[in-house]
């Protein structure tokens, strides 16, 4: 019988940053690595990730790190661990492991796997099953353990038409509901959503459509590593005698490599280059990125894009999800277009670019497993809370019904769900830029001031023989108030500056850091009293 451990360092209450850890015994099985993709409120971050601590701390213990598939949300995170824990190994599909190592994960760190066959840890064993998602080679994870399976289903939806690399193999899912589910760990970003995810998900007609109706150019977003919409968008231009224009280095090569390896299939004549650009019905692909979303898209609305000059002729088609965090960019983005000129291509809202299960995907996937256990993860505590009554609603008894919070340790013990309150303390690492370095809290609170109320630097200089005030105290605002219009206010901050330096010195002596100290707090008090704002104030006091 074994001790048995499950908790989340990220995707519990959020959307993104997938990462599930499974313990048994003294074995650590990671089950994906994401990064979450800042909102507005968190000023030039780009994206987030989990803490490795845990990871660094008991690396010994660490089997290998399993990936579902390669959208970012799920692998975004890996080449970061990597670098962390150079030794550890990453087991992805074939289609996963050409976009980690696109990512900048060494291929000496990959393991390539394949569907359905089993990869085995002295008596635990890790089994990879075909679900379908619109990213190719996706799979769900089986651990098998002496006290019966954990499952962890990735992202998945349940349809019949879609095959080859997009297929699930539910008889398999089926046979490993009938050897016993322990528990259950299956994605909740849907759960609000009754009946099926499919036929919705399906936008081969409104390509279709937006071709045949649109004779000029048209301009389509899309994000690089939704393969499944790729596919459709080329299906669509079948015989339309238009030529395709992939723009970015990332999306042609994702493209060449698909075709390469079977997974998508068009002809040569179909695809065009940079000559094509300008013709009257070509269509061009723009390939979007999470982090800095719709940046190449504002680039040509600007005029700033080298290849592409906008035409009034032009129609835009989003064909990629919108998110909560961006939908104000997007909204104001397609009102500029639209001033310019140019159409508009709508998505309607009953479509889903994004494959993820919808209720009743979800109960099938329970039925078929049959888990003692279920825990829904990958969502917004209130998509946790609809998953879990959903599994209620169907028989699963909410005692064993798991709802947890990052960090919360789930703890089931010869096969028993121990009444235990364990937490590993979990948080989360803002990344800036190309730094692998946390932001850190200090530095958003910082940025928050600074947008909000700006800043006001008072600088100063000091004799170093007299000790007597030579120039200034000088005062530059930036964000805060227009100094010209200011100008007793300016005095004012002046005068108070220089009583406070005098104040502060003697005849021998200078302390510079009580100077700064009370520069900052007698000026935040004025300022507050006059103003009723509160911005950054930096005192520089030098002496020559």
């Amino acid at each position: 019988m074994s001790k048995i451990k499950m908790f989340a360092l990220g995707g519990l209450d959020e959307c993104g940053k997938n990462c599930y850890v499974v313990e048994v015994d003294n074995s650590i099985f990671i089950f994906d690595c994401g990064v979450k993709f800042a909102s507005g409120n968190l000023l030039g971050i780009d994206y987030i990730m989990p803490d490795f601590s845990y990871f660094v701390k008991n690396k010994n213990k660490i089997k290998g790190l399993f990936v579902t598939h390669g959208h970012e949300e799920n692998m975004g995170s890996v080449k970061d661990l990597v670098k962390e824990i150079p030794e550890l190994k990453v087991y992805a599909t074939k289609f996963t492991k050409y976009v980690l190592e696109e990512s900048g994960v060494p291929s000496s760190n990959i393991v390539k796997i394949e569907p359905h066959k089993s990869i085995n840890f002295r008596g635990i064993s890790v089994f990879p099953i075909s679900v379908s998602h619109n990213a190719p080679d996706s799979v769900m994870y089986t651990l098998n353990t002496k006290d019966g399976d954990i499952c962890y289903t990735g992202d998945f939806l349940i349809d019949p038409t879609m095959s080859n690399c997009y297929n699930m193999d539910l008889g398999k899912i089926a046979y490993v509901g009938k050897k016993g589910v322990l528990a259950l760990l299956s994605e909740s970003s849907f759960s609000e959503y009754t009946g099926h995810t499919s036929p919705s998900h399906h936008l081969y007609d409104l390509f279709k459509s937006a071709i045949k109706h649109h004779e000029n150019r048209i301009l389509i977003s899309i994000l690089p590593n939704h393969l499944f919409t790729i596919e459709e968008i080329f299906n669509a231009c079948k015989n339309s005698h238009r030529k395709i224009i992939l723009m970015g280095k990332k999306l042609q090569n994702i493209v060449q490599f698909s075709r390469e390896e079977g997974y998508l299939s068009f002809d040569d004549d179909l695809l065009g280059d940079l000559s094509n650009i300008n013709d009257k019905d070509a269509i061009i692909l723009i390939s979007d990125d999470r982090a800095n979303p719709y940046a190449n898209l504002n680039k040509i609305l600007h005029g700033y894009d080298k290849y592409i000059t906008l035409k009034k002729t032009d129609a835009l088609l989003l064909a990629e999800p919108r998110y909560d965090s961006t939908e104000k960019i997007l909204v104001k983005l397609e009102n500029e277009f639209s001033m310019f000129g140019c159409d508009i291509i709508d998505i309607p809202r009953d479509k889903k670019i994004l494959h993820h299960a919808s209720s009743e995907d979800l109960m099938i996937m329970i039925k078929l497993l049959n888990p003692k256990y279920y825990m829904p993860v990958r969502g917004e505590y209130r998509f946790m809370l609809s998953n879990a009554n959903l599994a209620n609603k169907i028989g699963v008894p909410s005692e064993n019904i798991i709802l947890k919070q990052n960090g919360d340790v789930v703890e089931i013990e010869d096969g028993k769900l121990q009444d235990t309150y364990n937490h590993i303390k979990v948080d989360s690492v803002l990344i800036d830029g190309n730094s692998n370095d946390d932001i850190g809290e200090l530095v958003i609170k910082d940025r928050e001031m600074l947008s909000e109320n700006g800043i006001v630097l008072v600088s100063a200089t000091l004799s170093k023989k007299t000790k007597e005030i030579l120039v200034g105290p000088e005062i530059t605002t930036r964000g805060f108030i227009y100094v010209r219009d200011s100008f007793d206010l300016i005095e004012e901050i002046k005068e108070l500056c220089k009583n406070v330096i005098e104040n502060n010195i003697t005849p021998t002596f200078v302390d510079y850091n009580q100077i700064k100290y009370d520069v900052r707090d007698e000026l935040s008090k004025f300022l507050y009293e006059r103003t009723e704002c509160k911005p950054m104030i930096i005192a520089v006091i030098q002496e020559i």
